[in-house]
Protein backbone atom coordinates (compact mmCIF):
# COMPACT_ATOMS: atom_id res chain seq x y z
CA UNK A 1 0.00 0.00 0.00
CA UNK A 2 2.95 2.39 0.77
CA UNK A 3 4.61 1.73 -2.29
CA UNK A 4 1.82 2.38 -4.39
CA UNK A 5 1.21 5.58 -2.19
CA UNK A 6 4.53 6.37 -3.25
CA UNK A 7 3.59 6.01 -6.54
CA UNK A 8 1.07 7.93 -6.54
CA UNK A 9 2.15 10.59 -5.32
CA UNK A 10 5.00 11.00 -7.85
CA UNK A 11 2.45 10.81 -10.43
CA UNK A 12 0.54 13.63 -8.84
CA UNK A 13 3.34 15.81 -8.81
CA UNK A 14 4.31 14.98 -12.29
CA UNK A 15 0.53 15.99 -13.43
CA UNK A 16 0.59 19.43 -11.49
CA UNK A 17 3.98 20.22 -12.93
CA UNK A 18 2.87 19.46 -16.48
CA UNK A 19 -0.91 20.68 -15.53
CA UNK A 20 0.52 24.72 -14.28
CA UNK A 21 3.65 24.40 -16.62
CA UNK A 22 4.18 27.96 -18.20
CA UNK A 23 4.39 26.74 -22.09
CA UNK A 24 4.11 29.59 -23.56
CA UNK A 25 6.97 31.45 -22.19
CA UNK A 26 9.66 31.89 -24.04
CA UNK A 27 12.43 31.44 -21.30
CA UNK A 28 10.80 27.77 -20.55
CA UNK A 29 11.12 27.34 -24.29
CA UNK A 30 14.59 28.28 -24.74
CA UNK A 31 15.46 26.40 -21.52
CA UNK A 32 13.57 23.12 -23.05
CA UNK A 33 15.59 23.73 -26.39
CA UNK A 34 18.75 23.99 -24.45
CA UNK A 35 18.29 20.88 -22.46
CA UNK A 36 18.27 19.28 -26.06
CA UNK A 37 21.28 21.15 -28.15
CA UNK A 38 23.63 20.16 -24.51
CA UNK A 39 22.24 16.67 -24.84
CA UNK A 40 22.81 16.66 -28.62
CA UNK A 41 26.51 18.22 -28.13
CA UNK A 42 27.40 16.10 -25.42
CA UNK A 43 26.73 13.73 -27.42
CA UNK A 44 28.48 14.17 -30.50
CA UNK A 45 31.20 15.37 -28.79
CA UNK A 46 31.72 13.44 -25.60
CA UNK A 47 30.28 9.72 -25.81
CA UNK A 48 32.41 8.44 -28.74
CA UNK A 49 35.83 9.36 -28.10
CA UNK A 50 36.06 10.05 -24.38
CA UNK A 51 32.94 7.90 -22.59
CA UNK A 52 33.25 4.61 -24.66
CA UNK A 53 37.17 4.52 -24.35
CA UNK A 54 36.87 4.73 -20.86
CA UNK A 55 34.27 2.27 -20.18
CA UNK A 56 36.56 0.04 -22.33
CA UNK A 57 39.36 1.32 -19.71
CA UNK A 58 37.28 0.55 -16.84
CA UNK A 59 36.21 -3.36 -18.14
CA UNK A 60 39.52 -3.84 -18.85
CA UNK A 61 40.79 -3.08 -14.99
CA UNK A 62 37.86 -5.05 -13.42
CA UNK A 63 39.31 -7.80 -15.72
CA UNK A 64 42.57 -8.17 -16.46
CA UNK A 65 44.16 -5.99 -13.35
CA UNK A 66 44.63 -8.33 -10.28
CA UNK A 67 43.01 -7.30 -7.28
CA UNK A 68 46.41 -7.76 -5.52
CA UNK A 69 47.64 -4.89 -7.47
CA UNK A 70 44.77 -2.73 -6.82
CA UNK A 71 45.13 -3.49 -2.82
CA UNK A 72 48.78 -3.25 -2.80
CA UNK A 73 48.89 -0.22 -4.20
CA UNK A 74 45.26 1.87 -3.29
CA UNK A 75 43.76 -0.76 -0.66
CA UNK A 76 43.51 0.76 2.80
CA UNK A 77 46.48 -1.68 3.73
CA UNK A 78 48.66 0.29 1.41
CA UNK A 79 50.81 3.27 2.58
CA UNK A 80 49.03 6.62 2.47
CA UNK A 81 52.00 7.95 0.66
CA UNK A 82 52.07 5.37 -2.21
CA UNK A 83 47.93 5.26 -2.20
CA UNK A 84 47.63 9.09 -2.33
CA UNK A 85 50.82 9.59 -4.99
CA UNK A 86 49.49 6.71 -7.52
CA UNK A 87 45.83 8.35 -7.65
CA UNK A 88 46.40 11.34 -7.89
CA UNK A 89 49.24 10.89 -10.53
CA UNK A 90 46.97 8.09 -12.24
CA UNK A 91 44.03 10.98 -12.55
CA UNK A 92 46.28 13.52 -13.48
CA UNK A 93 47.93 11.46 -16.59
CA UNK A 94 44.23 11.16 -18.12
CA UNK A 95 43.24 14.52 -18.04
CA UNK A 96 39.53 13.99 -18.51
CA UNK A 97 36.32 15.09 -17.52
CA UNK A 98 34.56 14.89 -14.42
CA UNK A 99 32.16 12.63 -16.84
CA UNK A 100 34.81 10.49 -18.66
CA UNK A 101 36.99 9.70 -15.09
CA UNK A 102 33.20 7.76 -13.28
CA UNK A 103 33.97 4.63 -15.21
CA UNK A 104 37.40 4.20 -14.33
CA UNK A 105 36.87 5.35 -10.76
CA UNK A 106 33.90 3.13 -10.93
CA UNK A 107 36.23 -0.23 -11.81
CA UNK A 108 39.38 0.42 -9.38
CA UNK A 109 36.57 1.23 -6.18
CA UNK A 110 34.83 -2.02 -7.17
CA UNK A 111 38.48 -3.87 -7.34
CA UNK A 112 39.22 -3.05 -3.73
CA UNK A 113 40.72 0.75 -4.05
CA UNK A 114 39.83 2.13 -0.54
CA UNK A 115 37.52 4.99 -0.67
CA UNK A 116 40.43 7.54 0.26
CA UNK A 117 42.96 6.98 -3.12
CA UNK A 118 39.78 5.85 -5.22
CA UNK A 119 37.97 9.91 -3.66
CA UNK A 120 41.77 11.38 -5.03
CA UNK A 121 42.06 9.99 -8.49
CA UNK A 122 37.93 11.20 -8.96
CA UNK A 123 39.15 14.64 -8.10
CA UNK A 124 42.24 14.79 -9.49
CA UNK A 125 41.34 13.03 -13.19
CA UNK A 126 39.62 16.48 -13.76
CA UNK A 127 40.82 18.38 -11.85
CA UNK A 128 44.52 18.35 -12.31
CA UNK A 129 44.57 18.97 -16.12
CA UNK A 130 48.43 20.34 -16.98
CA UNK A 131 47.22 21.76 -20.59
CA UNK A 132 44.03 23.16 -18.66
CA UNK A 133 46.44 24.79 -16.09
CA UNK A 134 48.56 26.06 -18.34
CA UNK A 135 46.07 27.59 -20.50
CA UNK A 136 44.08 29.23 -17.08
CA UNK A 137 47.35 31.00 -16.39
CA UNK A 138 47.78 32.19 -20.12
CA UNK A 139 44.26 33.36 -20.46
CA UNK A 140 43.23 34.40 -16.72
CA UNK A 141 46.82 34.83 -15.33
CA UNK A 142 49.57 33.49 -14.09
CA UNK A 143 48.71 33.53 -10.23
CA UNK A 144 45.00 31.99 -11.02
CA UNK A 145 46.77 28.92 -13.11
CA UNK A 146 49.35 28.56 -10.22
CA UNK A 147 46.66 28.90 -7.71
CA UNK A 148 44.54 26.45 -9.25
CA UNK A 149 47.76 24.12 -9.85
CA UNK A 150 48.37 24.23 -6.08
CA UNK A 151 44.65 23.67 -4.78
CA UNK A 152 43.95 21.22 -7.22
CA UNK A 153 46.75 18.62 -6.09
CA UNK A 154 46.27 19.84 -2.69
CA UNK A 155 42.76 19.06 -2.34
CA UNK A 156 42.83 15.60 -4.28
CA UNK A 157 45.05 14.45 -1.17
CA UNK A 158 42.98 16.04 1.06
CA UNK A 159 39.57 15.07 -0.35
CA UNK A 160 41.13 11.82 -0.16
CA UNK A 161 42.37 11.96 3.75
CA UNK A 162 39.32 13.19 4.92
CA UNK A 163 36.67 10.43 2.98
CA UNK A 164 38.93 7.80 4.20
CA UNK A 165 38.48 9.15 8.04
CA UNK A 166 34.61 10.19 7.74
CA UNK A 167 34.12 6.49 6.51
CA UNK A 168 37.12 4.45 8.26
CA UNK A 169 34.21 2.36 9.99
CA UNK A 170 32.32 1.56 6.83
CA UNK A 171 35.39 0.76 5.05
CA UNK A 172 36.74 -1.74 7.57
CA UNK A 173 33.55 -3.46 6.69
CA UNK A 174 34.03 -3.10 3.04
CA UNK A 175 38.00 -4.37 2.76
CA UNK A 176 37.05 -6.99 4.81
CA UNK A 177 35.19 -8.47 1.83
CA UNK A 178 38.78 -8.15 -0.20
CA UNK A 179 40.49 -10.31 2.34
CA UNK A 180 41.52 -14.15 2.10
CA UNK A 181 40.04 -13.91 -1.55
CA UNK A 182 42.26 -16.35 -3.85
CA UNK A 183 43.89 -14.30 -6.46
CA UNK A 184 45.07 -16.62 -9.26
CA UNK A 185 48.51 -16.41 -10.98
CA UNK A 186 49.21 -14.24 -13.66
CA UNK A 187 48.48 -15.58 -17.09
CA UNK A 188 50.56 -13.19 -18.35
CA UNK A 189 54.04 -11.39 -17.52
CA UNK A 190 53.06 -7.73 -16.47
CA UNK A 191 54.39 -5.50 -18.98
CA UNK A 192 52.07 -7.15 -21.30
CA UNK A 193 49.20 -5.78 -19.09
CA UNK A 194 50.39 -2.48 -18.52
CA UNK A 195 51.08 -2.06 -22.63
CA UNK A 196 47.48 -2.96 -23.11
CA UNK A 197 46.54 -0.71 -20.90
CA UNK A 198 48.51 2.76 -21.79
CA UNK A 199 47.84 2.26 -25.15
CA UNK A 200 43.96 2.67 -24.27
CA UNK A 201 44.93 5.67 -22.10
CA UNK A 202 47.07 6.49 -25.17
CA UNK A 203 44.48 7.17 -27.48
CA UNK A 204 41.85 8.41 -24.64
CA UNK A 205 44.34 11.40 -23.80
CA UNK A 206 45.56 11.92 -27.61
CA UNK A 207 42.04 11.48 -29.22
CA UNK A 208 40.40 14.37 -26.74
CA UNK A 209 43.92 16.82 -26.84
CA UNK A 210 42.11 20.28 -27.32
CA UNK A 211 43.54 22.78 -29.99
CA UNK A 212 46.27 24.95 -28.01
CA UNK A 213 45.52 28.62 -27.88
CA UNK A 214 49.17 29.36 -29.54
CA UNK A 215 50.52 27.53 -32.20
CA UNK A 216 53.40 26.66 -31.37
CA UNK A 217 55.82 24.84 -28.76
CA UNK A 218 55.11 21.16 -27.56
CA UNK A 219 51.03 21.37 -27.13
CA UNK A 220 50.70 22.21 -30.64
CA UNK A 221 53.34 19.73 -31.61
CA UNK A 222 51.64 17.23 -29.74
CA UNK A 223 47.69 18.40 -30.90
CA UNK A 224 48.84 18.12 -34.76
CA UNK A 225 50.42 14.41 -34.32
CA UNK A 226 47.05 13.57 -32.25
CA UNK A 227 45.24 11.39 -34.96
CA UNK A 228 48.93 9.50 -35.51
CA UNK A 229 49.48 8.69 -32.32
CA UNK A 230 45.61 7.92 -31.25
CA UNK A 231 45.88 5.94 -34.40
CA UNK A 232 48.47 4.25 -33.14
CA UNK A 233 47.87 3.32 -29.87
CA UNK A 234 44.37 2.19 -30.98
CA UNK A 235 45.91 -0.32 -33.64
CA UNK A 236 48.26 -1.47 -30.37
CA UNK A 237 45.27 -1.61 -28.12
CA UNK A 238 43.30 -4.26 -31.10
CA UNK A 239 46.37 -6.08 -31.55
CA UNK A 240 47.19 -6.73 -28.12
CA UNK A 241 43.80 -8.04 -26.73
CA UNK A 242 43.64 -10.31 -29.76
CA UNK A 243 47.44 -11.70 -29.21
CA UNK A 244 47.70 -11.48 -25.35
CA UNK A 245 44.22 -12.29 -24.34
CA UNK A 246 42.39 -15.68 -25.22
CA UNK A 247 38.40 -15.31 -26.48
CA UNK A 248 37.15 -16.47 -22.64
CA UNK A 249 39.11 -13.13 -21.51
CA UNK A 250 37.89 -11.02 -24.02
CA UNK A 251 34.34 -11.71 -23.84
CA UNK A 252 34.36 -10.99 -20.00
CA UNK A 253 36.12 -7.45 -20.96
CA UNK A 254 33.18 -6.84 -23.31
CA UNK A 255 30.42 -8.07 -20.68
CA UNK A 256 31.96 -5.81 -17.57
CA UNK A 257 32.63 -2.41 -20.47
CA UNK A 258 28.50 -3.18 -21.39
CA UNK A 259 27.93 -3.18 -17.71
CA UNK A 260 29.41 -0.08 -16.69
CA UNK A 261 27.98 1.57 -19.90
CA UNK A 262 24.41 0.12 -19.01
CA UNK A 263 25.42 2.06 -15.38
CA UNK A 264 26.87 5.15 -16.21
CA UNK A 265 25.36 6.24 -19.74
CA UNK A 266 21.61 6.36 -18.32
CA UNK A 267 22.53 8.69 -15.63
CA UNK A 268 25.17 11.03 -17.61
CA UNK A 269 21.81 12.01 -19.78
CA UNK A 270 19.75 12.72 -17.30
CA UNK A 271 21.97 14.42 -15.72
CA UNK A 272 22.81 16.84 -19.01
CA UNK A 273 19.52 17.34 -19.82
CA UNK A 274 18.70 19.20 -16.36
CA UNK A 275 22.04 20.79 -16.19
CA UNK A 276 20.97 21.83 -19.72
CA UNK A 277 17.47 23.24 -18.63
CA UNK A 278 18.61 25.34 -15.76
CA UNK A 279 22.35 26.56 -17.12
CA UNK A 280 22.26 26.18 -20.84
CA UNK A 281 25.23 26.04 -22.89
CA UNK A 282 27.77 28.91 -22.47
CA UNK A 283 27.06 32.23 -24.07
CA UNK A 284 23.54 30.32 -23.93
CA UNK A 285 20.40 31.52 -21.63
CA UNK A 286 18.26 28.77 -20.27
CA UNK A 287 15.92 28.39 -16.99
CA UNK A 288 18.30 30.56 -14.70
CA UNK A 289 19.67 33.91 -16.53
CA UNK A 290 23.25 34.27 -16.38
CA UNK A 291 22.38 37.86 -14.96
CA UNK A 292 21.58 36.41 -11.76
CA UNK A 293 25.01 34.18 -11.72
CA UNK A 294 27.44 36.91 -12.39
CA UNK A 295 25.53 39.26 -10.18
CA UNK A 296 25.97 36.85 -7.67
CA UNK A 297 29.53 36.27 -7.83
CA UNK A 298 31.21 40.15 -7.92
CA UNK A 299 33.57 40.65 -5.30
CA UNK A 300 35.03 38.01 -3.17
CA UNK A 301 32.79 37.71 -0.18
CA UNK A 302 32.29 34.19 1.21
CA UNK A 303 28.74 34.16 -0.25
CA UNK A 304 30.17 34.91 -3.98
CA UNK A 305 32.66 32.51 -3.58
CA UNK A 306 30.28 29.77 -2.01
CA UNK A 307 27.73 30.34 -4.84
CA UNK A 308 30.33 30.14 -7.72
CA UNK A 309 31.47 26.77 -5.82
CA UNK A 310 28.42 25.50 -6.01
CA UNK A 311 27.27 26.59 -9.43
CA UNK A 312 30.11 25.14 -10.50
CA UNK A 313 29.34 21.52 -8.84
CA UNK A 314 26.23 21.54 -10.90
CA UNK A 315 27.52 22.64 -13.91
CA UNK A 316 28.82 20.71 -16.69
CA UNK A 317 32.17 21.62 -18.04
CA UNK A 318 33.88 19.68 -20.67
CA UNK A 319 37.42 19.48 -20.46
CA UNK A 320 39.39 22.84 -21.59
CA UNK A 321 35.44 24.76 -21.95
CA UNK A 322 36.14 26.09 -17.96
CA UNK A 323 38.65 28.61 -19.16
CA UNK A 324 36.43 30.43 -21.82
CA UNK A 325 33.50 30.86 -20.02
CA UNK A 326 35.38 32.37 -17.00
CA UNK A 327 37.15 34.72 -19.18
CA UNK A 328 33.71 35.85 -19.81
CA UNK A 329 32.08 35.81 -16.30
CA UNK A 330 35.25 38.12 -15.48
CA UNK A 331 34.83 40.44 -18.18
CA UNK A 332 31.73 41.04 -16.88
CA UNK A 333 32.53 41.39 -13.54
CA UNK A 334 33.58 38.34 -11.32
CA UNK A 335 35.63 38.62 -8.65
CA UNK A 336 39.12 36.86 -8.56
CA UNK A 337 38.10 34.47 -5.84
CA UNK A 338 35.19 33.58 -6.98
CA UNK A 339 36.55 32.33 -10.37
CA UNK A 340 38.79 30.31 -8.40
CA UNK A 341 36.28 28.39 -6.73
CA UNK A 342 34.73 27.83 -9.84
CA UNK A 343 37.89 26.38 -11.03
CA UNK A 344 38.55 24.11 -8.46
CA UNK A 345 34.68 22.76 -7.99
CA UNK A 346 33.46 23.19 -11.80
CA UNK A 347 35.81 20.53 -13.58
CA UNK A 348 35.91 18.13 -10.94
CA UNK A 349 32.07 17.53 -10.41
CA UNK A 350 29.22 18.20 -12.30
CA UNK A 351 25.01 17.07 -11.97
CA UNK A 352 24.88 14.04 -14.23
CA UNK A 353 28.88 12.83 -12.20
CA UNK A 354 26.87 13.48 -9.10
CA UNK A 355 24.28 10.60 -10.02
CA UNK A 356 26.83 8.35 -11.12
CA UNK A 357 29.25 8.67 -8.02
CA UNK A 358 26.13 7.68 -6.20
CA UNK A 359 25.50 4.79 -7.52
CA UNK A 360 28.68 3.50 -7.02
CA UNK A 361 29.42 4.47 -2.99
CA UNK A 362 26.26 5.76 -2.12
CA UNK A 363 24.20 8.94 -0.92
CA UNK A 364 26.12 9.43 2.93
CA UNK A 365 29.19 9.54 0.69
CA UNK A 366 28.55 11.46 -2.28
CA UNK A 367 27.28 14.26 -0.03
CA UNK A 368 29.94 14.47 2.03
CA UNK A 369 32.44 14.21 -1.23
CA UNK A 370 30.67 17.16 -3.27
CA UNK A 371 30.56 19.15 0.43
CA UNK A 372 34.04 18.64 0.60
CA UNK A 373 34.85 20.02 -2.61
CA UNK A 374 32.28 22.92 -2.16
CA UNK A 375 33.70 23.97 0.92
CA UNK A 376 37.42 23.62 -0.12
CA UNK A 377 36.91 25.43 -3.36
CA UNK A 378 35.06 28.33 -1.29
CA UNK A 379 38.18 28.44 1.26
CA UNK A 380 40.36 28.62 -1.58
CA UNK A 381 38.28 31.52 -2.96
CA UNK A 382 37.81 33.59 -0.31
CA UNK A 383 41.91 33.07 0.72
CA UNK A 384 42.79 33.63 -2.67
CA UNK A 385 40.56 37.02 -3.50
CA UNK A 386 41.74 38.34 0.50
CA UNK A 387 45.46 38.85 -1.45
CA UNK A 388 44.91 39.10 -5.08
CA UNK A 389 41.38 40.31 -5.80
Amino acid sequence: MNAELKKFSHLAVLFLVFYFMPVDSLRLQNAAIEALAMTHEYARKHVLLCLVPAFFIAGAISVFVSQQSVMRYLGTSAKRWVAYAVAAVSGAVLAVCSCTVLPIFAGIYKRGAGLGPASAFLYSGPAINVLAIVLTARVLGLELGVARAVGAIGFSVLIGLLMAFVFRHDEEERQQAFVGLSIPEAARPLWKTVWFMASMVAFLVFANLAAPTVPVGFWAAAYRAKWVVAGLALVSTVLSARLWFDSGERADWYASTWSYALQVLPLLFGGVLVAGFLFGRPGHEALIPNRWVVAMVGGNSLFANLFAAVVGAFMYFATLTEVPILQALVGAGMGKGPALSLLLAGPALSLPSMLVIRSVIGTRKTAVYVALVVVFSTLAGVTFGAFFG
